[in-house]
């Protein structure tokens, strides 16, 4: 899948920001969000800037965010909304997959691939999050 064209202004600004193989990096899980989208015929994705990092919104989700920090320079994240049920449940069903970060956040190694497949399913979860959170384990 080709990724859509960064439309806002200001993530554009924030991609060319980073440096080359982070870029790279971001791209690529900017791209899996996407993907994700069509694969669950989630069309009203919008990409913004928020708390200065680039941000994914659906209607019936919560809002993901991706960023790369200067403080820690081998890692690079992707977050979620802290009063949610989701990384609690990403614990739950992967407890050994990803690095996670207090309630929001999944780190990972700018050398180390990405666990794709487990991945997809967190974005999942995420962008229809307003429909299956009274689920147990979010309809898992």
């Amino acid at each position: 899948m080709k990724p859509p064209k960064i439309k806002n202004a200001e993530a554009q600004k924030k991609f060319a920001s980073y440096p080359a193989d982070v870029r790279e990096k971001l791209k690529y899980l900017r791209l899996v969000i996407f993907e994700v989208a069509k694969e669950e015929n989630i069309e009203d994705v919008e990409e913004t800037l928020k708390w200065g990092e680039p941000s994914y919104i659906s209607k019936k989700g919560s809002t993901l965010r991706i960023d790369w920090k200067k403080k820690s320079p081998e890692h690079y994240s992707i977050y979620f909304n802290c009063n949610t049920k989701l990384i609690s449940t990403f614990k739950e069903i992967y407890p050994e997959t990803f690095n996670y970060v207090g309630n929001r956040e999944i780190s990972f190694r700018l050398d180390e691939a990405l666990p794709i497949e487990e991945l997809k399913l967190c974005i999942s979860l995420a962008l229809k999050y307003h429909e299956i959170k009274k689920l147990p384990l979010l309809g898992v």
